[in-house]
């Protein structure tokens, strides 16, 4: 799984996914007659099939990640504002990577508060806030001035790991999705549409680049790939869990952002059933993906969402299981072949 571990490690934040971008270029220019760039940078690769109805596929690049706010005058630490749904408690004694014009700079991400050592009772009750963390760059502040713009992206830093039957690496919240779409893309046999395969931008920031896609697309029908909770873990409730890793690909019937096309659910259940392929069931009662933007389109899209359920999301070890990878690779690729042949049609 070398390219899941490249495109894991590739820092990406929203609005500066240009480095996700090459790497998608440079794995659907084989499986596509077609690549372009829309003006918000999500590239969009197009097999035609002429007369065919579209499906459009969307996988977003971005991770959760900052931009750097202000230097130190005196100290050369980096202050930052987040972009996307930044826990602090997982964001706490973390590296990161600082992407500057001339090169990227590893640091340390940490809060502005007193180690336990000289704590007082009255300190350690407080829960630290994004405003409250820095970057040391480990330089002098001059060096830090000459090389660090404000502006400048960073990602956090951590190194793809497989571990058991699962794989764990920060921002595979989206990249395990765009993993699941080159390889689906690769393996499908035939298709009854003409596929738009969308890497959209600035998911993380409000479903913004699948938005202008689809109006660019126009789809008949659309598929959002992207990640789900999987909070099988001790401390949550059976009934709060949402998915359980190793259960399958997810099919989504609803999030806050979307409520996915009834019949579009059950032709991929029975799909999934038919190829024998592992699925589960999913309602995320917070959280969104793309198939928001898709379906409100213009007078609007049927769409659905396929998910790999994720343990620690939005974390720096979030951890898929690779049986769940695979089922979603193989349900997304019989869709690709038959999902022509549903009925979408609301009576």
């Amino acid at each position: 799984m070398d390219l899941l571990k490249e495109l894991c490690e590739t820092p990406g934040i929203p609005g500066r996914e240009e480095r996700l971008r090459a790497i998608m270029r440079r794995e659907l220019a084989p499986v596509t007659d077609e690549l372009r760039v829309d003006a918000l940078g999500s590239l969009i690769g197009v097999k035609k099939k002429a007369g065919a109805p579209k499906l459009m596929i969307a996988a977003h690049m971005d991770e959760i990640g900052f931009v750097v706010s202000h230097i130190d005058k005196d100290k050369g630490w980096l202050r930052l504002v987040g972009l996307g749904g930044h826990d602090p408690r997982n964001m706490t004694a973390q590296r990161v990577t600082v992407c500057t014009a001339g090169g990227d700079l590893p640091g340390v991400l940490y809060p502005g508060i007193k180690p336990p050592h000289i704590q007082t009772a009255e300190d350690s009750k407080k829960q630290p806030v994004i405003s409250d963390f820095f970057v040391d760059l480990g330089l002098p502040v001059e060096a830090v001035k000459e090389r660090v713009e404000i502006g400048d992206m960073v990602a956090l830093r951590r190194e793809y790991q497989e571990i058991g039957d699962c794989v764990s690496a920060k921002a595979l919240d989206n990249r395990v999705a765009l993993y699941v779409l080159i390889r689906a893309m690769q393996t499908a046999q035939s298709s009854g549409f003409e596929v738009y395969a969308a890497a959209t931008s600035q998911e993380e920031v409000g479903l913004r680049g699948a938005l202008t896609s689809a109006y660019g697309i126009s789809p008949d029908v659309g598929i959002a790939l992207d990640t789900t909770l999987a909070v099988d873990i001790p401390g949550v409730a059976e009934h709060e869990q949402v998915t359980h890793l190793g259960g399958g690909a997810a099919i989504k019937i609803l999030d806050s952002s979307s409520i996915s096309h009834p019949k579009l659910v059950v032709f991929l259940r029975e799909l999934a059933e038919r190829r024998g392929i592992a699925w589960q069931h999913e309602i995320l009662p917070r959280g969104g993906t793309d198939a928001g933007s898709m379906q409100r389109i213009q007078a609007g899209v049927p769409v659905g969402t396929i998910s790999i359920p994720t343990r620690y999301i939005h974390s720096p070890v979030e951890m898929v299981h690779k049986a769940d990878v695979e089922a979603a690779i193989a349900l997304l690729a019989a869709f690709i072949e038959e999902g022509h042949t549903a009925d979408l049609a609301l009576i």
